[in-house]
């Protein structure tokens, strides 16, 4: 499986598209609202469990079953890097760990990383899933706030210093951008408006699956459509 080359482009159909980092911690105004997060991420999964039907393989994942009352979703890169991400009634908070970046500290996070982490979520710094002693970036954002958190960071030199304008990049909601990462990473041309389809959470049906992998159908897809929670009830 290749590598997602951070900062590349592709072409799609004959059409350049450029990878577009606009969300990281940084710019925080451009991440999604808690409900918009958990149907994002629920829908990279489904396209991840479409177009690779092996687990291993895959960028996303998500566990609707994670713990009660838990949800959990997750990117794991193949190169060490990864982001966990815990949605419950309290909001969600997010770990993420860029080994590459100026931020990397094994086993000593960057000072304020895991800093200022509110007390309904302070229970998951010690998560042993999340690794989080190798942590680069973590933020959160309460179901009643209005906006996305971090702890006081003081940011090295560099356009991205802590890895997260890189592993945050399809959290902009941009069908397109997943596009771009689908040529690149599973080296496949998807259609734009398919994609579109799964990020509205349309159910899916064996038509939809094969126009973006005509191996596999909706039976085959059972069991991840279970564990991820696709469609997601209204």
């Amino acid at each position: 499986m290749p590598h997602f080359v951070r900062g590349s482009h592709s072409t799609i159909s004959g059409v350049a598209i450029l990878s577009m980092h606009t969300v990281s911690t940084r710019a925080l105004g451009e991440q999604p609202d808690v409900p918009t997060f958990r149907r994002l991420t629920r829908s990279l999964a489904v396209l991840d469990a479409i177009l690779s039907p092996v687990w291993e393989d895959r960028y996303y994942s998500f566990n609707a079953h994670w713990a009660p009352g838990e949800l959990m979703a997750s990117m794991r890169n193949g190169q060490g890097d990864q982001w966990f991400a815990v949605i419950n009634a309290s909001g969600v908070i997010l770990f993420g760990l860029d080994h590459e970046s100026p931020m990397y500290r094994p086993d000593n996070p960057w000072p304020g990383v895991l800093d200022g982490i509110p007390p309904e979520f302070a229970a998951f710094r010690d998560e042993p899933a999340f690794d989080t002693r190798h942590t680069t970036f973590c933020i959160w954002r309460r179901a009643a706030a209005p906006a996305w958190e971090r702890g006081p960071v003081q940011f090295p030199p560099g356009d991205d210093p802590d890895g997260s304008a890189d592993l945050l990049r399809h959290l902009d909601g941009r069908p397109e951008t997943y596009v771009t990462f689908a040529a690149e990473y599973y080296e496949v041309d998807v259609p734009l408006d398919a994609v579109a389809a799964i990020y509205r959470h349309e159910p899916l049906t064996d038509a939809l699956v094969a126009r973006l992998n005509p191996t596999i159908g909706v039976r085959d897809l059972a069991s991840d459509l279970a564990e991820i929670g696709f469609p997601e009830s209204p």
